[in-house]
């Protein structure tokens, strides 16, 4: 990928861990970018005018300042809902990556 991609929201962050792929725990750090830094227009452009996901996208790597424990864990319930939304949107864009 050619971007790094951050969040100034807690839970969207917690969101995003817990639908990353792995195995391992989903964690949630507050970073700080070393460089320039802009709107991730995946989201931005295409769905949401504005950036009311406060989502952006940085070429230059983020720098871990602390990790975040109080986020809002999804239920199974939810997580399951959310991963059957991302496959449509798979499904929809052949399982290419928007970058």
């Amino acid at each position: 990928m050619n971007h790094v991609y951050f969040t100034a929201l807690r839970d969207g962050a917690g969101l995003a861990a817990e639908l990353a792929t792995g195995a391992d725990e989903p964690r949630v750090y507050v970073v700080e970018p070393t460089g320039t830094f802009e709107d991730d227009p995946n989201v931005t452009d295409r769905k949401f005018p504005g950036n009311p996901t406060r989502s952006y996208r940085s070429r230059d790597p983020l720098r871990i300042v602390a990790e975040v424990t109080d986020w809002t864990r999804q239920t199974p319930e939810a997580l399951q809902a959310w991963t059957e939304r991302l496959a449509v949107l798979r499904a929809d864009t052949q399982g290419s990556i928007v970058n």
